[in-house]
């Protein structure tokens, strides 16, 4: 069974070790103490837990579930396309839009915005493992 450290499953969920510490301490997340007496949380409680915080989350109704929070890095606008650059914690989104739209939305350096993503076709990686393309 695969298990977390507590920084391991911070960075899972992009929130700080000391975050999932206290869910841990408030019995939102289970973890268990493993034989150093270091906590250790199973993988099937840690996707469990991030999926109820992803519903907590999800607001409005959308057949998009792939949605990062992050910062616009850059804005590269000519007379008709925008591309936008949106640093998500260690993510890079680039997406291309009309220029209409991405002044519609004010987007700029600095300015909080939200890569909303729906794909027919997403590469799913595990470190050491060969790429599964799902369809």
């Amino acid at each position: 069974m695969t298990t977390f450290r507590i920084s391991e499953a911070a960075a899972l969920l992009g929130v700080s070790s000391d975050t999932v510490r206290r869910w841990v301490d408030a019995g939102r997340l289970a973890a268990e103490r493993d034989e150093l007496g270091h906590r250790r949380v199973k993988g099937a409680d840690l996707a469990a837990f991030a999926r109820s915080q992803v519903e907590l989350a999800e607001g409005g109704r959308s057949s998009a579930r792939n949605r990062l929070r992050g910062i616009v890095t850059d804005v590269l606008k000519d007379a008709v396309m925008a591309q936008v650059e949106i640093a998500a914690g260690p993510y890079r989104v680039v997406s291309l839009m009309s220029r209409q739209a991405a002044d519609e939305l004010g987007l700029e350096p600095g300015v909080v915005a939200e890569a909303v993503i729906k794909s027919t076709n997403v590469v799913v990686e595990v470190p050491g493992r060969e790429r599964v393309a799902s369809q």
